[in-house]
């Protein structure tokens, strides 16, 4: 009758839980009511016996009806109804308590102070004596029941229940026997697909150091920082820290996530176990909660043994990624100074050869990613479903950082005779995770405890670039200067330190083919325009049509080349790609955040430099090549009239553009530029005002620099395609590293250019026949052949 006071001080917080939750509301001055269950166990056990005993009886002898086996029974085994007449009763009292207070007041003072006894002993002494008492009831009717089947004295029942299983015993062995051969066969199986996906590497197995580590100094001092924690804990739990349980690498491909963990591997003087990405993909299910387990049984043991170990989780996105999550698209890159991504895909790695001379802002404008430009984020997209499962990624959970309990077998002999287990020890494991994608990851696995620090791998600076360029170059035979790798890694803005490796290696190959053994610089400009570009169609133009693509992609570069300081020219070429006759790229010499409306003009002027000079060196004259350079310059000239307070309003149309369509002005996300012209009829009317305008400054520019232009486009047409520092040399005319530009200084090489361009155009007006392309280097000879005779 526990149930009819309050629960004691001592019980444990599970009981006083348990009960709560069953509880009911007592009326004031009533007794508290009964669950269900505490009002009927005890009658329903004693009549579940009685009717026991009365089947007993029918089994005895098939003649015996069930009324006579209940008959028979009740002149056997009557004080058990007797027993349930008298819970009956019980239960009535409390039924009557639970409703009456006055009954309630005169009857609970008597209950209380026969219960005074019981409830000064403590709450475990209560605990104990209820399942003594429990257990005794038990087998005192078991007993009967037993007496019953054996027909023998209830005294004996238990003793000949022992002695006909001891008869039965090799059955039973033999039964058991099949049944662990069976279990034995799925434990086998179960225990042979949960290996494997994981091996352990000990530090005197990896060469690799952190001083092969290149262009990632800022994090790979703080992953030091933190091995150093995990060699020696106390200098930092002896002040009241604790060492960092895990690390996230994260950034795009190839920048050095693995590397670092390789040389952390290489490093550290405990063990590194290396987790493959699909360790814990499984065609059963359950074999990958086991595969966790076994896992973090293993990294445990280890640590125990050395005092700590690295696990590291390769794509770690595979294993904790989200259910339904917002990640950044795959074939795309972010841009340097904005939060936009450029799209590219597996046959063009750079995606951006027909935009290669903007600027990347420009760039992100052209490709409709202007809302993309305002804040710290990239694009986004929605992933239905999960890549990891949901299983793995909680048994991953639960072993990082789940309940410390204490483990062994021992602590389960020790639980299970009551003894107090011993306390778990501390297990230093160091997580290290890389992934592409530290969007798509579950919040609940970088959660500080599980992920303490999180560092990107980025894109490699400028002086990244050039140390990993050394490091690589050093490894082969090459006559690259110090100037040479400086452009060079200039040049490389968005190359990591895969790519770095990559483009040494390919110009390695080049030079090989051309039967050497030492890198030139050609091999490795050869080298980068191939990785970047990819290879060349080989399509061979008309001379006539040769000449105007080398004017058009000449304009662009001299545009660039004079208009944009922060800029240098990567490459101009006229040899096909695709759908792109020709193109000139540019790469930023700093990295910076924004662009001002003069930066964004002079784009705007390098876009339509191409329509321009085709009109001046062809008698007005243009070809359909120009329309996607006139796309890129009305779209930039929009965004700057009705975004970005670039033109006569200051307004956003993009948000009168959402407020007409009813939205609530979220800033026209999702809207395109040209959706602006809806907010504005003559928002039209002013970019085309504004273009003619920047039209007249680069004829201007263009006028100023024409035979710049002529002598670009006859080394375009000479050498199809020209690195930055080639078209320098020809523009300044000078010598270059691979093209020498100073033949253009000679005052016969002009009037023979202008001559060959008034050829090509007057073929191109009457469509018949082909220019010859001149040497100049022939025509010097010729012109300074009969003066060295005269003399």
């Amino acid at each position: 009758m526990r149930d009819a006071l309050p629960a004691p001080a001592g019980t444990s917080p599970t009981i006083r839980r348990r009960r709560k939750r069953g509880m009911k509301k007592a009326k004031a001055g009533c007794r508290r009511p009964l669950m269900v269950y505490d009002r009927v166990k005890v009658s329903t056990l004693l009549v579940g016996t009685f009717f026991l005993l009365a089947f007993l009886k029918m089994a005895d002898n098939p003649l015996i009806g069930f009324g006579d086996g209940v008959r028979m029974t009740f002149n056997s085994y009557g004080w058990l109804l007797t027993l349930v007449s008298l819970d009956i009763i019980r239960q009535l009292h409390y039924f009557v308590a639970e409703r009456s207070a006055k009954y309630w007041s005169v009857v609970g003072r008597v209950e209380n102070f026969v219960k005074a006894p019981w409830n000064r002993l403590t709450s475990f002494t209560q605990y104990r004596l209820l399942r003594i008492f429990r257990f005794v009831a038990i087998a005192v009717l078991g007993a009967f029941v037993l007496s019953a089947a054996f027909d023998t004295e209830p005294i004996r029942a238990w003793m000949e229940a022992l002695v006909r299983l001891w008869q039965a015993l090799p059955t039973i062995l033999q039964f058991v026997a099949y049944l662990l051969l069976a279990i034995l066969q799925f434990v086998a199986i179960f225990w042979f697909l949960s290996k494997g996906g994981v091996e352990v590497l000990m530090p005197e197995d990896i060469k690799t150091s952190f001083d092969d580590v290149w262009g990632q100094d800022q994090v790979v001092a703080r992953v030091k920082e933190t091995l150093s924690l995990l060699e020696d804990p106390d200098l930092i739990e002896a002040k009241g820290g604790y060492v960092p349980g895990g690390i996230l690498l994260y950034g795009p491909p190839g920048t050095g996530k693995t590397l670092i963990a390789e040389a952390l591997a290489g490093e550290t003087g405990k063990p590194f176990v290396l987790i493959e990405p699909g360790a814990f993909q499984a065609m059963f299910l359950g074999v990958n909660i086991l595969k966790v387990k076994s896992l973090y049984r293993k990294l445990r043991k280890l640590a125990l043994r050395y005092g700590g170990v690295v696990a590291f989780f390769d794509e770690a996105d595979v294993l904790g990624r989200r259910a339904m999550s917002t990640v950044p698209q795959r074939g795309t890159r972010a841009l340097p100074g904005s939060a936009v991504t450029i799209t590219t895909s597996p046959l063009n790695p750079a995606g951006l050869d027909s935009l290669a001379y903007l600027s990347p802002v420009s760039q992100a404008v052209v490709l409709g990613q202007v809302d993309g430009m305002v804040g710290p984020k990239v694009d986004q997209l929605v992933v239905p479903g999960g890549g990891g499962d949901l299983g793995t990624l909680n048994a991953i959970l639960a072993s990082m950082q789940g309940l410390k309990k204490p483990r062994g077998f021992i602590n389960r002999i020790k639980r299970a005779l009551g003894m107090k287990p011993s306390n778990p020890p501390k297990y230093r494991i160091l997580h290290v995770m890389a992934t592409n994608l530290p969007d798509s990851l579950d919040e609940a696995l970088l959660r500080p405890g599980r992920i303490d620090r999180k560092f990107r791998v980025g894109y490699p600076s400028r002086e990244g670039r050039i140390r990993t360029y050394r490091g690589y170059l050093d490894k082969v035979k090459n006559s690259l200067t110090e100037a040479d790798v400086e452009r060079l890694a200039t040049s490389s803005p968005y190359s990591s330190g895969a790519v770095i490796k990559d483009i040494v290696n390919e110009g390695l190959m080049a030079a090989l083919r051309d039967g050497r053994e030492v890198i030139e610089w050609r091999d490795i400009i050869a080298a980068k325009s191939l990785k970047e570009h990819g290879v060349t169609d080989g399509f061979e133009y008309i001379d006539r049509e040769r000449h105007a693509i080398a004017i058009h992609e000449a304009c662009h570069a001299i545009a660039a080349y004079r208009l944009k300081a922060d800029f240098q020219i990567d490459v101009a070429t006229i040899e096909r790609r695709g759908d792109v006759g020709g193109f000139v790229s540019r790469v930023p010499i700093v990295e910076r955040m924004f662009e001002w409306k003069t930066e964004l003009e002079n784009d705007i002027q390098i876009s339509i430099a191409s329509l321009v000079g085709e009109r001046m060196f062809f008698d007005g004259d243009s070809t359909n090549g120009v329309g996607g350079d006139l796309d890129n310059a009305t779209r930039l000239a929009l965004v700057m009239e009705s975004r970005w307070g670039m033109g006569e309003n200051i307004a956003s149309h993009s948000v009168l553009v959402a407020g007409s369509a009813g939205g609530a002005g979220n800033g026209g996300n999702g809207k395109q530029p040209e959706d602006d012209l809806k907010a504005s009829p003559v928002l039209g009317e002013r970019v085309e005002k504004r273009l003619r305008e920047i039209y007249d400054r680069t004829r201007t520019m263009l006028e100023a620099n024409r035979y710049e232009i002529l002598c670009l486009a006859h080394a375009l047409e000479w050498h199809r395609t020209l690195n930055g520092a080639d078209v320098e040399a020809v523009i300044n005319r000078v010598r270059g590293p691979i093209v020498d530009g100073s033949v253009y200084a000679v005052d016969s090489v002009r009037a023979t250019l202008e001559a060959y361009h008034a050829e090509a155009a007057h073929l191109h007006r009457t469509g018949q026949g082909q220019p010859r392309l001149p040497d100049v280097k022939a025509v010097i000879t010729a012109t300074l052949t009969p003066a060295t005779s005269g003399t």
